[in-house]
């Protein structure tokens, strides 16, 4: 069984809710799918660990087996649970067989005698093996290593399945009217010029990818300002960190692949001027809840004399809604300190700085004055809520009028020592 964990308020949960239904309806009667509303049933989703939004995880038997990790499209969810639920592998008896099976969108693994590993036919290039011999000592762990570190090739096609696993290292990905079925050879023709420049840097842990930009629309937009109508024919590159750092490649791709070089050598070399995506820093900004931006972040957060409180919310958030009347309340109460700064960012606009996790909302940090580098994330706990965390009420006598004091220092929880 695959399980949603979710909140009526979140985006992300609104935007996962009808593939996950239409899910459903394909793999009913082979794979049950269910949700659990985390804010009617808090304990359950507490019990298994949830702590964003939407949360999905693999049930067998009654019992929680693993996250799950696999694409969030209908296509993708259907394909990830039928092949979870079917048989681990299939038997060749044919040559026939054999061809049948190896060509295929995807990577194929043949073992019997020996392990292959065959890249998919529309991925062959001259520059990589289209057939891979594993060589070790047969064990679970070598053949998961091997099938892990070989399976996407040196530049895979970046889709909507198979991206969460991609993205979890340093890449660089070209965007263009990419199409296998309609055009392979088209298509093919600029992933080999990114192959051809990219295994110059093989070496230097950058990884490589295509993908058709009409599928990251959405993304490209809200994550590097890419306009549906910019970029024209021409691949759109960009490089994303394993960190969070994005970078663009502002110079049209040549045919010749020169412009390409240009870019990952001036990325190498630490020449790249980051692109971070911002609001606009406001004109006026003297409320007792200062507004935070990307491009103001280390101005206010990371000002090595204030101790700062900084909420990351989503303007669509009820909580963040619930939680705003309290928060300016606090806020209004500290104003008159000049070392101490109460601000928000909408993390829906902003790109969210680094060693700041934010995985839902709110989500609120302390970044204490000559500890920057140290952020602490301000945990709520029972019997507070993030409705009821700042009311003035209190539940025992050591808690002080406002709970959300304790995150200032590691002295006992008195109000006056903020």
């Amino acid at each position: 069984m695959l399980v949603k964990f979710y909140a009526p308020w979140c985006g992300h949960c609104k935007k996962l809710a009808p593939d996950f239904e239409t899910a459903a309806t394909r793999l009913k009667g082979t794979v049950p799918l269910a949700k659990v509303d985390c804010t009617a049933s808090p304990d359950t989703c507490g019990r298994f660990g949830v702590t964003g939004y939407p949360t999905l995880k693999i049930f067998r038997n009654g019992e929680d087996a693993s996250s799950y990790d696999g694409p969030r499209s209908a296509d993708g969810i259907v394909h990830f649970m039928k092949k979870q639920a079917g048989p681990n592998s299939v038997t060749l008896r044919r040559e026939a067989d054999l061809e049948a099976f190896v060509n295929h969108f995807d990577a194929s693994v043949v073992g019997k005698s020996r392990v292959l590993l065959f890249r998919p036919p529309r991925l062959s290039s001259k520059f990589e093996e289209s057939v891979l011999r594993f060589t070790e000592t047969i064990t679970t762990h070598t053949l998961r290593r091997f099938i892990r570190d070989n399976i996407f090739g040196m530049c895979p096609h970046l889709t909507n399945e198979n991206r969460d696993k991609l993205k979890g290292q340093d890449l660089l990905t070209a965007y263009y009217d990419l199409d296998y079925l309609q055009n392979p050879k088209g298509t093919n023709y600029w992933r080999n010029r990114v192959m051809k420049v990219g295994s110059q840097f093989a070496s230097q842990g950058l990884s490589f990818a295509v993908a058709n930009r009409r599928d990251f629309v959405d993304e490209l937009e809200e994550e590097f300002g890419l306009g549906s109508s910019d970029g024209g024919d021409l691949p759109f590159v960009t490089i994303r960190t394993q960190q969070g750092f994005k970078y663009t490649m502002r110079e049209e791709f040549t045919r010749d692949g020169k412009s390409l070089e240009r870019f990952l050598e001036d990325y190498f070399a630490g020449r790249l001027k980051r692109y971070i995506k911002s609001e606009p820093i406001p004109e006026k900004n003297k409320g007792p809840v200062k507004v935070v931006v990307a491009e103001s972040f280390e101005e206010i957060v990371n000002d090595p004399e204030k101790d700062v409180l900084i909420e990351f919310y989503a303007p669509w958030c009820g909580h963040c809604k619930s939680l705003e009347p309290k928060y300016k309340e606090l806020a209004e109460q500290l104003y008159s300190d000049p070392n101490i700064v109460i601000a928000k960012m909408d993390a829906t606009a902003n790109d969210v700085p680094q060693g700041f996790d934010v995985q839902g909302f709110p989500t609120i940090y302390f970044a204490q004055a000559g500890k920057k580098d140290q952020p602490k994330r301000y945990e709520v706990k029972c019997p507070y809520t993030v409705n009821t965390i700042l009311h003035k009420q209190t539940q025992t006598s050591h808690i002080p009028v406002f709970p959300l004091y304790s995150v200032s220092s590691n002295l006992p929880l008195q109000k006056n020592h903020i």
